[in-house]
């Protein structure tokens, strides 16, 4: 009997344990890359966050300057949000973090707003990024032995942009990134949690195409299952002070953000345990 009980307990564990590992995509163009200062972050690095780089199959300490040249996606230059997130993450959960880096700088959600070769997470267009981010995305998969635990998207300065010189509607940016949440979600074969850092201002710039790329954010996680704005103070940065130039975010505010995130996500994922 003794053996039974012990041999019940040891199942009940393992699934736990395969459980402490979580993956999660950080996707989208230069805010989701990094532009930051990595001397600013590297105190957010612990022994329990990583990095998955598809060259070499390995997963690597999660510092700045994140990411890698491979696939088209690049290296924060030279701090990111990712090692302030996967530590705070890893904080109040105990969790070992694995970050798949799938973020290109301009790069756009519709085809209408790409500019030459920067990219586009478009169905068409010059440079696609779509079905590089699902391999590396696969291949971190089985290399961490779990399942996508969540995509982090920071995009749509670009499609801002368009939307300014009359390229792009608001209902067109909408539509595109609707459809790119289905596209991950069939790609990866689950209801991947789609986590939206809210698009923030061009300094110096019209602000109409940035209200109406932040407003179809925020109509698309009212509107989709497990869809979320986990952060929506980028628009007061430069009253902060937390922009390193007219559009990109100092370190400051990119570590601001890994912390608020990761405190969201959490919340999110306590309601739904």
């Amino acid at each position: 009997m003794k053996v039974l009980l012990h041999l019940s307990f040891v199942c009940m564990l393992v699934p736990a344990l395969a459980q402490r590992t979580k993956l999660f995509v950080a996707a989208g163009q230069s805010n989701a890359v990094g532009m930051g200062d990595s001397a600013l972050s590297k105190a957010y690095a612990t022994s329990k966050t990583f990095e998955y780089r598809f060259t070499g199959d390995s997963l690597v300490k999660l510092v700045d300057p994140v990411g890698f040249s491979e696939l088209h996606f690049e290296k924060a230059n030279t701090g990111s949000t990712w090692p302030a997130f996967a530590s705070a993450y890893s904080s109040a959960t105990g969790d070992k973090v694995i970050i798949v880096q799938g973020a290109r700088g301009g790069s756009s959600c519709s085809k209408k707003a790409e500019l030459s070769n920067y990219g586009t997470w478009d169905t068409t267009g010059n440079l696609l990024l779509f079905d590089n981010a699902i391999l590396k995305i696969k291949a971190a998969e089985r290399k961490a032995g779990v399942k996508v635990s969540g995509i982090i998207w920071s995009q749509g300065e670009r499609d801002a942009n368009a939307i300014n010189t009359q390229q792009l509607s608001q209902e067109e940016y909408g539509l595109m990134l609707t459809l790119l949440i289905n596209r991950f979600r069939k790609a990866l074969g689950v209801q991947v949690k789609f986590y939206i850092i809210q698009t923030g201002f061009y300094i110096h710039h019209p602000q109409d195409g940035f209200d109406k790329v932040r407003a179809a954010q925020e109509a698309i996680a009212g509107q989709i299952k497990d869809v979320y704005i986990v952060y929506n103070q980028t628009g007061g940065f430069a009253n902060k002070a937390w922009m390193k130039d007219d559009i990109h975010y100092n370190q400051a505010a990119l570590n601001d953000i890994g912390k608020t995130i990761a405190q969201k996500i959490r919340l999110v994922e306590k309601k739904q345990l």
